[in-house]
């Protein structure tokens, strides 16, 4: 997607406005750990170098999660402030998984740069991560006049046994094999991907809109949404990682294929029964040269099928925004990020 198509001028200008409310409370937040500590998270979120120096430019993300907390409170009526709090948790748990992700899949680079484990070592990444996790409980813990401190930590807590969950699958996805009765199953990947993926998304539209006052078929359909957005989300990044490009990803070029993660274009391209899916088996199963095997997936169908599968998924997320007690420009400004989600990979 360039920077002409004006859904991701729309999507951009989004994100900007939300960083930009958020990224005082996210400092502080961050400001209140350990020094070694905060530089760390400081790292991951690409505000600094090692060593605690400001980076000239500093790139903290997209800021998805930001976004649809600011815009769930907007969504109940309160003003973008009121979602500061949810949108600064969820960030927090975001990077968090990224640090532990990264240790986990053994991955070198993270936008360009060293992963946290690679610049500060295995150990202090993951204590690195555990002071996020902290940080974020203490975040939506916190009295407010809202009263929605216990409310939101049950959101927060029941999101992170999702996220677990989707990770759990992930890394138990990568020992199975490519095909037979122990084959991956397409139900079984979106099923993890949206605890891994959407589970932290509509948490934090529910979060923001609860701290808006939101009542909970609101809160709870902004739930939804996000998930659903999430798990479209999660396909878009997988046609990214076996076709996109590097300089645009700041991920090598078929990594997951290396790895041998089960990805939605690959299952869905083994599932084909056509001759290049046939093909794709045979050399997934000799790990032969994942840019053949790229190239097969995509003969197979598989790009198409992980296309048609987000638009499935934003086609919901899209249903579950038509609650009527949303407020409607929010929901518009939810509906361009959700579009967002699945057409930026091109």
């Amino acid at each position: 997607m360039t920077s002409a198509d004006p859904a991701a001028r729309e999507a951009a200008r989004l994100l900007d406005r939300c960083r930009a409310e958020v990224r005082p409370d996210l400092v502080d937040a961050v400001g209140r750990l350990h020094p070694w500590l905060a530089e760390m998270a400081g790292y991951a979120f690409g505000w600094c170098e090692v060593g605690g120096a400001a980076r000239r430019t500093a790139d903290g993300g997209k800021g998805v999660r930001q976004a649809l907390a600011v815009l769930g409170a907007e969504a109940a009526g309160a003003p973008a402030r009121r979602g500061a709090p949810a949108a600064v948790a969820a960030e927090l748990v975001h990077v968090f998984s990224l640090l532990h992700d990264d240790v986990m899949d053994g991955d070198l680079t993270r936008r360009q740069r060293d992963t946290v484990w690679r610049a500060y070592g295995t150990g202090p990444a993951v204590l690195a991560g555990d002071a996020l996790f902290a940080l974020a409980v203490e975040t939506v813990a916190r009295p407010r006049d809202t009263g929605q401190g216990a409310a939101t930590v049950r959101m927060l807590s029941g999101a992170l046994g999702d996220l677990v969950r989707g990770q759990a699958d992930d890394l138990l996805f990568s020992s199975r094999p490519w095909a037979g009765e122990q084959a991956v199953r397409v139900d079984e990947y979106l099923a993890m991907a949206e605890g891994k993926t959407g589970a932290l998304l509509g948490c934090a539209a529910a979060m923001g809109a609860a701290m808006g006052g939101a009542a909970e078929p609101a809160s709870s359909a902004l739930d939804r949404a996000g998930r659903s957005m999430g798990v479209a989300f999660q396909l878009a990044d997988d046609v990214l990682g076996l076709w996109g490009d590097p300089a645009v990803t700041g991920k090598p070029v078929h990594g997951d294929l290396r790895e041998r993660r089960k990805t939605y274009p690959v299952l869905a391209a083994l599932r084909s029964e056509t001759p290049a899916g046939r093909a794709l088996r045979t050399v997934l199963e000799r790990d032969g040269d994942p840019a053949e095997a790229a190239a097969l997936a995509e003969e197979a169908g598989g790009r198409t099928a992980a296309l048609a599968e987000a638009h499935r998924h934003l086609a919901a997320a899209r249903s579950a925004l038509s609650e009527p007690t949303l407020g409607p420009r929010a929901v518009r400004e939810l509906t361009a990020l959700a579009e967002y989600a699945v057409r930026r990979h091109r």
